[in-house]
């Protein structure tokens, strides 16, 4: 089992590389209690995807604290690594979008995998509940999405943009992307549509479980994405790749609702909200006062 965590992003409302920022009692990163969960839930590697200048350096962070625990490998998303044939135009500045940095990684993945965001705190139960998900699949056209609670994905100091989740119980039917929802009284309120949203409703954090098989239906997407001339200013979605597949019956995508602990750092204000966070977790032992010892 593999766990890929993208942290290519620019933080531009964060007002940094939040993917990188200490906050963890003993420093740590955000990143690194999604990587020491996984690994008390089995995962046999780690693959993180960054800019091409980062790679380096969190290679030389990350390689002495996991040496033995983990297999890692960190991979650059570059804007010229494109499919065969498509011409790279030397105006595009932005990364091309969570599907190309999955993307980036599929010379180094040849088992199921979990897709997480750098900048998220998923929870241990999370990892377990992914692990038991592929330890008991056997096919490579069943995936699954690890769903959280809407009201516990909230910020309190501005809208957040979440992928609102439709299921028949088990499995997902339908994703919707929604921009701007804020908490309001005891529901949700999107303010780009006017809709109401009850807390407990379930949505994605990008939080994907999914086979090798992926690799092949995001080249797809991405040359569909250029055959449409959008290659100046848009970019391609991993939750449009999954959508796609499910609709076209490729995939199924199993819906699991945890209970998992979930936080972010969207916003600068969020910092120290994750700063108190993760204290009391290493207080009440969830955590080790050193991560790794």
């Amino acid at each position: 089992m593999t766990l890929l965590i993208m942290a290519a992003g620019n933080g531009s409302r964060y007002g940094g590389l939040k993917q990188f920022d200490s906050l963890g009692p003993d420093g740590s990163f955000l990143m690194e209690y999604s990587i020491y969960d996984a690994i008390q839930a089995g995962f046999s590697q780690v693959v993180v995807i960054t800019k091409k200048e980062n790679v380096d350096t969190l290679t030389d962070y990350l390689a002495p604290k996991l040496n033995g625990k983990i297999r890692l490998d960190v991979v650059a998303q570059e804007l010229s690594d494109l499919p065969d044939g498509i011409e790279f135009p030397k105006e595009r500045v932005k990364p091309w979008g969570t599907a190309h940095a999955v993307w980036a990684a599929r010379h180094v993945i040849d088992d199921p995998f979990v897709i997480i965001n750098a900048d998220d705190f998923y929870g241990n139960l999370a990892y377990q509940e992914a692990a038991n998900f592929i330890n008991s699949s056997e096919e490579l056209n069943e995936f699954a999405l690890v769903a959280y609670e809407l009201g516990n994905t909230l910020s309190d100091f501005g809208t957040v943009s979440r992928g609102v989740c439709q299921s028949n119980d088990e499995y997902l039917t339908e994703i919707t992307e929604t921009l701007k929802l804020q908490a309001d009284q005891d529901r949700v309120i999107d303010h780009a549509t006017e809709q109401y949203f009850d807390l407990d409703t379930p949505v994605s954090m990008n939080f994907w479980i999914n086979t090798p098989i992926v690799f092949e239906e995001i080249e797809k997407e991405i040359n569909s994405f250029f055959e449409e001339g959008n290659a100046l200013s848009s970019e391609v979605f991993i939750p449009k790749v999954m959508s796609n597949m499910m609709h076209e019956e490729k995939i199924k995508i199993r819906l699991i609702k945890s209970k998992s602990n979930w936080f972010g750092v969207t916003y600068a204000e969020d910092k120290q909200i994750a700063i108190d966070t993760l204290a009391k977790f290493h207080k009440q032992g969830a955590y080790p006062e050193q991560l790794w010892g």
